[in-house]
């Protein structure tokens, strides 16, 4: 489905989108940018808003593509760079990244980890989230290679550790990271 670009952010912004199967590292990976990077970087996840504030599940037609694409908006266009990730199959993603992409004023980079079924079984072991699902869901969620094939997409296979792909997507994005973590510092007007 072809959906039209909203210009957004501006030509200071960065869009930073991480896709790939559950257990693929996408949280983890995602966490450590926002935190090397430091205030001004929102972390929008795909998990969150559809599974905890929606509530919804992840089927053709339902509404978190649009309140994702729309979060992404308002935090590009209130000047923060913005890291997105989540599972976002293709098939249903495919045209709400597409427009993103198209309507960011900023550098944009669009991310795949290229994981197999049983490394994501077994990083699964090791989440919070372990008894949440069984790998037989996982299984079932499992998309083999679900790159957008975009020229331009930075695709990460499972040997690449996190340190790498952090550094990796960092320097492809043009993220810069402060190396502080001022995150438990209080906010202050």
């Amino acid at each position: 489905m072809r959906v039209e670009p909203v210009f957004t952010g501006s030509p200071d912004t960065i869009l930073v989108c991480i896709r790939g199967n559950s257990g693929s590292g996408k949280s983890s990976i995602a966490r450590e940018l926002r935190r090397r990077h430091g205030r001004g970087c929102a972390l929008v996840e795909q998990d969150y808003l559809r599974r905890i504030v929606l509530r919804e599940r992840d089927k053709p037609g339902g509404a978190a593509p649009a309140l994702i694409a729309q979060t992404v908006r308002f935090a590009l266009d209130h000047g923060y760079h913005v890291l997105l990730e989540g599972i976002m199959h293709t098939d249903r993603y495919r045209g709400m990244l597409a427009a993103l992409r198209e309507g960011h004023r900023g550098r944009s980079l669009f991310c795949y980890l290229d994981v197999s079924l049983p490394e994501t079984l077994r990083r699964h072991l090791t989440r919070p989230q372990a008894s949440e699902f069984t790998a037989e869901h996982m299984n079932g969620w499992y998309a083999v290679h679900d790159v957008l094939g975009w020229p331009d997409e930075l695709v990460l296979p499972e040997t690449t550790k996190l340190e790498e792909a952090v550094e990796a997507i960092a320097a492809a994005a043009g993220l810069p990271q402060t190396g502080r973590d001022d995150d438990l510092l209080p906010i202050v007007p």
